[in-house]
């Protein structure tokens, strides 16, 4: 198989980002018969407010590297921890819009994020620090006290951060 020669896809796992391509069926993957938790840090953004969140859209790529892998979807818990600069990416399209001058590049993917089960935190004290109000942030968008907090409390429920 000349599996760098093919164009990216999307999906299934979140139809339309985080493309993949393939590779050989033989490259080293999850094992499909194990349960896995994975979380992913989050707090940088584009300088530019119309472009989409590069770590939302690799969440999304590594959903859909999974799913097209064969690992089961009801076999994999992801979780999001955002704070910093990106936090802004969790905004809604009016408040994104009010403040930034365009709607939220990232609200569809936010979407496809949340029916994939993607569960999202957002560091309490950056929303405090940066002005945002509950009522600004997207729907798929679980508070928590801080980042420090939602990364050792998924921790200690098996959670595996993915560093980069």
């Amino acid at each position: 198989m000349d599996s760098f020669a093919a164009d990216p896809v999307t999906g299934p796992a979140v139809e339309g980002y985080g493309p993949v391509y393939p590779v050989a069926d033989d490259a080293f993957n999850l094992a499909s018969d194990r349960h896995y938790k994975v979380s992913k840090d989050l707090s940088s953004s584009d300088e530019d407010n119309s472009k989409l969140n590069r770590g939302l859209e690799s969440v999304a790529r590594f959903l859909n590297m999974q799913a097209r892998s064969g690992t089961p979807m009801n076999q994999l818990d992801m979780a999001v921890i955002v704070h910093g600069r990106a936090a802004k990416d969790l905004l809604t399209d009016e408040a994104y819009q009010s403040r930034f001058g365009v709607s939220n590049p990232n609200t569809e993917l936010l979407a496809g994020l949340e029916k994939a089960g993607v569960a999202i935190y957002l560091c309490g004290q950056t929303a405090a620090y940066r002005g945002f109000d509950d009522k600004e942030l997207n729907a798929s968008v679980t508070m928590a006290l801080s980042a420090m907090t939602a990364h050792v409390q998924l921790q200690t429920e098996g959670y595996t951060l993915i560093p980069f």
